[in-house]
């Protein structure tokens, strides 16, 4: 049985990467979420045990919420 490294929590500034429907998007955190909150009527159910990191895609600038397991650190 393989063992699972657990990621490392992400700061804000940090460069990531995710899946959309349209293709892989890169941008940055902008924060760590941990009480729940809305982004254009979308909502986020972040809790200090689930926490949500809120990104920002460098091309269009738009913000989304994303679990750490769909963020992948870029260089």
């Amino acid at each position: 049985m393989a063992k699972r490294r657990k990621r490392k929590a992400l700061k804000p500034g940090d460069r990531v990467a995710w899946t959309t429907s349209q293709g892989r998007t890169e941008g940055r955190v902008v924060k760590k979420q941990t009480r729940p909150t809305h982004i254009k009527r979308h909502k986020v159910a972040a809790t200090k045990a689930n926490p949500e990191y809120i990104v920002e895609s460098a091309k269009s600038g738009k913000r989304a919420a994303h679990k750490r397991k769909a963020l992948k650190r870029v260089r």
